[in-house]
């Protein structure tokens, strides 16, 4: 007979807390082991803080990488990922991974997609096993038709304030990045399974791709990384331009959304990349409390245009290139003069020592925010491997955030100001001026 006792709801609370795994505590990060193979795939390892492994494919086969008509590949590659692929069924992959407890996600940008695989640390071989199959995908034409409409869906559920960061994209770069992470609307049931295995072939690189795990030793790691057989790919997409000017798009009703952009921080130049970094905190990365205003320069510039407008800073920083600017979202009526102070606000440039320091203090806690959690440490030490082929290590990525300067922010700034802006615009659109009336 089971003891009264322990029906006791504080005396139950205390055996539950028993059985609870202690998590990282608050600033502790894991050490990362790093290899390069011989046929120049990378791969990298953290320690877990609970028994559970993660394991990332990370493959260049973003979106920069579409043509004209293979539009939206990347995107169905993100939803692919639990489809059939040349060795398992879709049934055996989601059957087998879901038998012992385990999950199959997939991400991605503009450069990336990765394919995460999390199981408990016992049952990691079974994981590998389908991670493995991904590099063959089948693209069985009934199973793209049957996933039709979760892309529709997938599509629909974008916010107007990612189309806007979309469009400007769009406006800044043309081709390349900027392609959508989005399947286009036209493209939808255009892409054939051949047109997908050739965008596969072109992609799926060993020298622009990573296997990264959290909770899994760097030697069995390895060990599985060197079972992968990689197609033959092609070369890094070529370099980007910059454009600028404008993509607008008319929808229905009063709400705006913005986006403006001027050029900004490449990955390959680390320290103008963490400089761009800081003054995204600094000029206000969005409100720090729910229902509040954004913080910095952008925050007072919002304040002085009157308007109830809600604004944050935009950052992308890519292999070679970059783009920093805010998006905006308010009433048609009030979003013009709200986007003629923030732009005056981005090429003034004025960040001061407060701003800076401010800008370095958020972007640590972020740092050590996504480091300290198993599930943001795959996706920050994946895209890292496959961009740089290299990861920093948490101490070592603060540091260098301790060493950008002043004047390294400042020139940041005056590197957005003085470049030709991008603007991208959704909604009511008749009071949105263009981005020739911006210069």
């Amino acid at each position: 007979m089971a003891c009264n006792a322990s029906k006791t709801s504080l005396l139950r609370s205390i055996a539950k807390r028993g059985y609870s795994t202690c998590p990282r505590p608050a600033g502790d990060v894991s050490g990362i082991n790093v290899k390069v193979l011989e046929n120049k795939l990378v791969v990298a390892s953290a320690e877990a803080t609970v028994p559970v492994t993660r394991v990332s494919l990370v493959l260049g086969a973003g979106s920069r990488n579409e043509a004209y008509d293979t539009q939206g590949a990347s995107h169905l590659l993100r939803l692919a990922g639990g489809l059939s692929t040349q060795n398992s069924s879709a049934f055996a992959i989601a059957r087998n991974i879901q038998q012992v407890g385990g999950t199959l996600s997939t991400w991605g940008d503009r450069e990336v997609v990765g394919y995460t695989v999390t199981t408990t640390a016992d049952n990691a071989e079974t994981g590998l096993r389908y991670l493995q199959d991904l590099l063959q995908p089948a693209f069985k034409p009934w199973e793209l038709t049957d996933n039709a409409k979760t892309l529709l869906n997938q599509l629909e559920a974008v916010s107007k304030e990612q189309r806007a960061v979309e469009l400007v994209h769009k406006a800044a770069f043309r081709k390349g990045l900027g392609n959508s992470i989005y399947a286009p609307r036209f493209q939808l049931g255009k892409l054939s399974s051949e047109s997908l295995l050739h965008y596969v072939c072109e992609t799926f690189a060993a020298g622009r791709a990573a296997v990264v795990g959290v909770g899994i030793d760097i030697n069995t790691l390895s060990g599985f990384a060197q079972t992968l057989q990689f197609p033959t790919g092609s070369d890094k997409p070529s370099s980007p331009n910059w454009y600028g000017g404008d993509a607008r798009k008319d929808t229905a009703g009063h709400q705006t959304v913005v986006a403006v952009a001027g050029q900004g921080g490449a990955v390959s130049n680390h320290k103008e990349a963490l400089a761009f970094a800081i003054l995204e905190q600094a000029v206000g990365a969005g409100a720090a409390t729910k229902r509040g205003n954004s913080a910095g320069l952008f925050g007072d510039a919002v304040a002085c245009a009157g308007g109830s407008a809600a604004v944050k800073a935009i950052n992308a920083s890519y292999s070679d290139a970059g783009l920093f600017g805010f998006v905006v979202s308010s009433d048609s009526k009030d979003v013009g003069k709200a986007v003629e102070f923030l732009v005056r606000a981005l090429k003034s440039g004025a960040v001061s020592d407060k701003d800076v320091a401010r800008g370095k203090a958020l972007l640590k806690a972020r740092v050590i925010s996504q480091y300290s959690s198993d599930s943001g440490l795959i996706k920050e030490v994946g895209r890292q491997a496959a961009l740089t082929r290299n990861v920093l290590e948490a101490d070592a990525l603060l540091a260098a955030i301790d060493g950008i300067s002043q004047s390294e922010v400042q020139a940041a700034a005056k590197k957005v100001g003085s470049s030709k802006l991008a603007v991208g615009a959704i909604g009511n659109l008749a009071n949105v001026p263009y981005a020739s009336d911006l210069a």
